[in-house]
């Protein structure tokens, strides 16, 4: 089972130090995340990284990105969406819809079903009953190129797993493990994706 890791979408002063240091403990693959920013801070992000790792990270928007910096692909963030012109490379889209996942697996490397389980904040819920997952693992339509995406935590990567997903993409449940206005050390952090990386193998 693969573990993506997707960025805060907002920057933040220890990001670079970070996910530097994920990568170093066995990261493979991070989307770089950053809704409504300039480009020119995901530039600056990347240029902080070491670049043995821009192959292990998916720029969703600012595309561009992909060719300067030779990353491993783009994310698109909707089943309808289209790639730029004459794109060749890897290339994922996010579902909001089980419907949508046929057609978007035919066009993508990998897709992620959205809002799979409760969200860690308690206005956010998932968008599918279990019943529903279960039929759309029956009917092949959630298979190893479909990861979950929203509220993936340690308790349900399991779930995950038994669903048939090939994948899951973790967010909050990591980030959260730091206070970007109070703290310093990320201990914490690293110390529980080691555990995540643990759990999805």
């Amino acid at each position: 089972m693969k573990l993506i890791i997707m960025t805060k979408p907002t920057f933040f002063v220890e990001e670079d130090k970070i996910i530097s240091t994920l990568f170093e403990e066995g990261m493979e693959s991070l989307h770089l995340y950053k809704p409504d920013s300039e480009p020119i801070y995901s530039e600056r992000l990347l240029t902080l990284l070491p670049d043995t790792y821009y192959n292990k990270v998916t720029v969703h928007g600012h595309f561009y990105l992909k060719e300067e910096y030779r990353l491993r692909g783009i994310h698109l963030d909707g089943a309808g969406m289209t790639p730029p012109d004459r794109y060749k490379g890897h290339l994922s889209y996010t579902c909001d819809r089980i419907e949508e996942l046929k057609d978007a697996k035919k066009r993508a490397d990998y897709v992620f079903l959205r809002d799979v389980f409760d969200g860690l904040s308690t206005d956010h819920h998932a968008a599918f009953s279990d019943s529903e997952l279960q039929a759309a693992s029956r009917q092949g339509l959630i298979d190893k190129h479909v990861y979950a995406l929203g509220g993936v935590n340690m308790e349900n990567i399991r779930r995950a797993k038994d669903l048939g997903f090939g994948g899951v993409v973790v967010c909050g449940d990591l980030w959260n493990r730091f206070d970007i206005h109070h703290e310093l050390n990320y201990k914490d952090l690293i110390a529980h994706f080691d555990r995540l990386r643990k759990t999805v193998n």
